[in-house]
């Protein structure tokens, strides 16, 4: 049987309308939809099928939203895709996706996971609010030439670092605003083809987080947490995991720490893997994944 893993976005991936058709035609989404209203005691429905963007968009909305419109996919692919499900061997998330791959796993149920999600969005929101900051991509610069910008243009007390190793040409820096806004007029100067400020309410990844570690990690300690049923490769150390404590500790060190997704997903390639699936909405992960490796095999659900 040939091997799959399966890919779940992060935040960024979300827009007004996602999931809409997918409750319309399908059973089991809708259910998932509708459950997590009562969870959640708000209409997440509402919000992803009819915005507003600036509500859609706010950190404690769009990581709940991603993740029911993540896994809402992966009910109709269990009836349209049922191969893909049973040749599946690792699953992995983008940051927030991690949460939708340790469900789709088995390391968590939908509802524990949703409502660890929800108090994460909450304390990332709360210490955005605190600190002005944001993260931009930069394309066409080495990780190193980027990591170079950040430490030129860094001023003293600020937290400039990069966040997201995504693929090469595509490195995340996330910090303080007035440092993000110094290095996205640098990252040009020195060549850069674009620079691009990420819709999230700040700087994910870093030490700007730090007050939503201690909020996470209590909701993580006390949620039930089985072994998953395959290996769910992490953000922190781009390795596949089982153990569900190690699970747990790497999704707190996850706020804080950069996401090495560009080697999780070359882990996947070297294993070998043959078969990709982007579970949710849009194609970021398949662009990213094409441009490590052009001839990978890359599929979607929400086209």
């Amino acid at each position: 049987m040939s091997s799959w893993a399966f890919l779940f976005p992060g935040q960024g991936a979300q827009s007004v309308g996602m999931g809409q058709s997918l409750y319309e035609r399908c059973e089991a989404a809708r259910a998932l939809f509708d459950r997590a209203a009562e969870i959640l005691e708000y209409d997440l429905a509402e919000i992803c099928f009819r915005g507003p963007k600036e509500k859609l968009d706010a950190t404690v909305h769009s990581q709940p939203a991603l993740f029911v419109t993540s896994l809402a996919a992966l009910e109709e692919l269990r009836t349209t895709h049922p191969d893909r499900l049973a040749g599946c061997r690792y699953a992995a998330g983008l940051s927030l996706g991690e949460y939708t791959a340790c469900v789709f796993a088995g390391a968590l149920d939908f509802e524990t996971g949703l409502r660890i999600v929800q108090r994460r969005g909450e304390a990332m929101q709360a210490a955005a609010d605190a600190r002005p900051s944001g993260m931009a991509s930069i394309l066409g610069l080495s990780a190193d030439q980027v990591q170079q910008l950040c430490d030129d243009v860094r001023q003293d007390g600020e937290v400039l670092v990069i966040a997201n190793y995504l693929c090469p040409g595509n490195i995340v820096a996330s910090g303080d605003r007035a440092a993000c806004e110094r290095i996205a007029e640098a990252a040009e100067r020195a060549g850069a083809m674009r620079v691009v400020p990420l819709a999230v309410a700040g700087a994910f990844h870093t030490s700007i987080m730090e007050p939503a570690v201690e909020k996470l990690e209590v909701a993580l300690s006390s949620a039930t947490m089985q072994p998953p049923r395959i290996p769910v490769v992490s953000n922190v150390d781009a390795r596949p995991h089982t153990d569900p404590e190690e699970i747990r500790q790497l999704l707190v060190r996850q706020v804080c720490a950069p996401v090495q997704w560009e080697a999780s997903l070359r882990w996947l390639l070297d294993v070998p893997v043959e078969h990709f699936c982007e579970v949710g909405p849009g194609r970021v992960l398949r662009g990213l994944l094409k441009r490590i490796h052009r001839k990978a095999d890359s599929h979607g659900t929400l086209d």
